[in-house]
């Protein structure tokens, strides 16, 4: 059983992920900023290459390393990564107007964010899901509303430090912030009984031909999250008319509305299945992205309300589809957590990088918000296998 303090370390854990996850997209604007990193929308989308390449490769290996060093190094080992990324971030600064220098820079601090986010997240779902048996979706829950929360904090963060004329100031708090959390985990057991250690060496079996679904409709979330959280303030700046205080409204009120949802969700769980809110929310994606889709030019606080709405239909995906997952697959529980964040950031990376081009070619953000609608119409069908009851698939396998 876990202690008050290895709790609450694990929850704060995923709130600075949080944080640092959005860093980077809560200043597109800064990257964008002639005067500044002055990226085009292609160099703005593949910076976050490095990030989903690391982070796909870590959270895969994450089961084996927890396997062998334990799942506390692991997370010791993605905080570190985190902090790097935040400093080499910070460093940029200093080279900003030098595009050769601060762009290869930029990639090299996506790319410790990728492997902080992939060694990180996975265990953090198996912890809290280790430390509060019987109760594991409402735990998984709050954990991801506290990473949502993070995720929320950031763009306020970065308007503050815009304003006051120090934007640099966001990510030299995260890292302040993930070295006392380096110091409190090397304080701690931070252990996780046999059952989930017996769990985790299973893992190394064949794969239930259902994780590939579960995997399928991680990647697409990932696309429709990042749809959202990576190209809001663009589309607010582009063509909504949004000033950079409104656009930064704007991503703060989609993580909020995430943040929210996961609380609201965790709150009724009890009440409401966690399988029926996984039928709901894709659906209501689906009418938000055609709703931004159809929004007029300039008018930037209708863009605020939208991407709230949309924050409410991404907030329990993810985290219930980990829960599911772990439910419906025991034989390799451990391994899903990372399986499913791999997938979820193969989504991410296409909808970072892909759309970049796109609009570089004078493709409208309206036109490819309206695409999206039809991938979380997707999510929409396959949520049906993702949630069936485990003894409907019984015995199936894939090696």
């Amino acid at each position: 059983m876990a202690t008050s303090a290895e709790s609450r370390v694990v929850n704060l854990a995923g709130l600075a992920q949080g944080v640092t996850l959005v860093t980077f997209p809560a200043a597109s604007s800064v990257f964008t900023d002639p005067e500044r990193y002055d990226l085009s929308g292609t160099q703005y989308g593949a910076m976050f290459l490095p990030q989903v390449a690391t982070a796909i490769t870590t959270s895969l290996l994450g089961s084996r390393l927890a396997t062998r060093l334990g799942p506390k190094r692991v997370l010791v080992a993605g905080l570190a990564a985190n902090l790097t990324a935040m400093a080499v971030l910070v460093l940029t600064t200093l080279v900003e107007t030098d595009q050769s220098v601060a762009y290869p820079l930029l990639l090299l601090a996506t790319a410790f964010l990728g492997t902080g986010f992939g060694l990180t997240v996975p265990v953090l779902n198996t912890y809290v899901s280790a430390f509060h048996p019987g109760r594991a979706d409402k735990a998984v829950l709050v954990l991801n509303a506290l990473l949502g929360l993070g995720t929320a904090l950031a763009p306020v963060f970065v308007a503050v430090f815009l304003g006051l004329g120090v934007w640099w100031g966001l990510p030299a708090l995260a890292a302040a912030a993930l070295a006392v959390l380096l110091v409190a985990c090397a304080g701690l057991p931070l252990q996780i009984d046999a059952d989930m250690e017996e769990g985790r060496s299973r893992a190394g079996g064949g794969v239930p031909s259902r994780f590939w679904i579960l995997a399928l409709f991680a990647l697409l979330y990932g696309l429709c999250e990042t749809m959202n959280g990576n190209w809001a303030q663009v589309d607010m700046d582009t063509r909504l008319g949004a000033t950079t205080t409104e656009a930064a409204i704007a991503l703060a009120t989609f993580w909020a509305a995430v943040t929210a949802g996961r609380l609201i969700f965790a709150a009724i769980v009890r009440w409401v299945p966690a399988t029926a809110v996984h039928h709901v929310l894709p659906i209501l994606l689906v009418g938000t992205f055609l709703l931004i889709a159809a929004l007029p030019d300039d008018t930037p606080w209708l863009g605020v309300a939208a991407f709230g709405l949309a924050g409410l239909g991404c907030s329990a995906l993810l985290p219930l589809t980990i829960s599911l997952g772990q439910d419906r697959l025991p034989e390799i529980s451990a391994a899903v957590a990372g399986g499913v964040i791999a997938a979820y950031q193969v989504g991410y990376g296409i909808a970072a990088f892909g759309v970049g081009p796109l609009v570089d070619h004078g493709v409208g953000l309206g036109t490819v918000y309206g695409w999206t609608a039809v991938v979380a119409a997707a999510m929409a069908l396959l949520s049906f296998p993702v949630t069936r009851a485990r003894s409907d698939l019984a015995g199936v396998r894939s090696s």
